[in-house]
Formats: C-alpha cells, sequence, structure tokens
C-alpha cells in the first residue's frame, strides 16, 4: 500500500487509512470507514487506524477489522449502594462537560438489585482507546470493580438491568463526517482533509 507524503501529518493521529485495493486514502474519519465497509463497492477495503506520526511524514498504523466498525462496546464500574453508584455518575456526567468525549457515547445508572449498581458507558467499538484515554486523563475513579468490551457490553443489554438515570454524551468534533454521495465522490483522493 502506497501512502501519500504528508505535510503535518501529527493532525492525522486518531483518523485513518482506507485500502481500497488499487489505492488508498488517508484521513478518513471512522463514520466515514463504517460507511464504506457498509457499502457493496467497499466492503471488501481495509481499514488502518494512524496510532502515531512523525515529523518527516512516516505514520503508524494498526489494522482495524471491518466487524469493530459495526460493534458496541462499554466501560461498567459496580458498586454495593445506589448512593455510591450516583456519585460516580454525576462524577462521570460533570467531567464530560468539563472535557468532551472523543466520541457519542450514553452513560447509564443502572440497578441489578438492592446491592448491585452500575456506571455504564456505551460507545462504538473503535473508540475504545480514545474512550479509555479520556477516562485516565479526566482522573475518573471509582471505588468498585469494573470491567469493559464488547462481551461486558452485550451481557449488559442481556441483563437489562433498571435503567436508573442516564445522560447522553456528544464529542468535538475535530473532523466533520461526510455521507452518501459527498463520501463517495472524494473516495479517489489520496488525502482527504
Amino acid at each position: 500500500m502506497k501512502l501519500p507524503k504528508l505535510d503535518d501529518s501529527e493532525r492525522y493521529v486518531g483518523l485513518y487509512v482506507f485500502d481500497f485495493g488499487d489505492h488508498a486514502g488517508v484521513g478518513f474519519t471512522a463514520e466515514e470507514v463504517a460507511e464504506l465497509l457498509e457499502s457493496e463497492k467497499f466492503r471488501d477495503g481495509k481499514a488502518y487506524k494512524i496510532h502515531n506520526a512523525r515529523p518527516d511524514g512516516t505514520l503508524e498504523l494498526r489494522g482495524v477489522p471491518a466487524h469493530t466498525f459495526e460493534l458496541e462496546t462499554g466501560m461498567f464500574f459496580y458498586s454495593s449502594d445506589e448512593q455510591t453508584a450516583g456519585a460516580d455518575f454525576k462524577r462521570l456526567v460533570n467531567l464530560a462537560v468539563r472535557t468532551a468525549t472523543p466520541c457519542k457515547a450514553k452513560v447509564h445508572l443502572a440497578k441489578y438489585s438492592n446491592d448491585k449498581f452500575a456506571v455504564a458507558v456505551i460507545f462504538g467499538d473503535e473508540y475504545n482507546d480514545e474512550m479509555s484515554k479520556w477516562l485516565l486523563d479526566g482522573e475518573y475513579r471509582t471505588q468498585g470493580a469494573a470491567e469493559g468490551g464488547v462481551d461486558a457490553a452485550q451481557r449488559y443489554y442481556t441483563d437489562a438491568p433498571q435503567v436508573l438515570n442516564r445522560h447522553q454524551l456528544f464529542a468535538h468534533v475535530a473532523n466533520v463526517s461526510r455521507t452518501g454521495e459527498e463520501l463517495l465522490a472524494c473516495v479517489k483522493m489520496a488525502v482527504q482533509r
């Protein structure tokens, strides 16, 4: 796969390279990659996330399986009482008010039983690294057990705990995703942004 030389390559970190087979494009958003992979024409394309970029334009890429763009993942923070879980929920929402999340996410305060509560953060699996970093940078901490991943999100939906409170988190969008005809008109471009 031949990639174009990039000026200001650091601004591409977090975006994607899409390998169409006969050419590649640099600078797609996760939403754009998902739409390309859903299309009949590009469903066999390969996606690579840009994890690091050097001043010389060299990119560090990590392959991302196509099914990743179809999955939800989550992080679940457990406690044994509603008061603690409620405080954890408030702290998480307040963190999102102070510092926007890297992607759209939903947060639930959920009750499994009288002695099991959870704060659930659910988002697209392609943003797992970014959400983990956001929580770490925001110094979000809880006292109970925690788990995360696609399987944990599936288990949460299967268990269907009672949702006591919910909040939608919205990302600060640096790169607006294109869709439909606008996106398809740009697939031959080597540099997308």
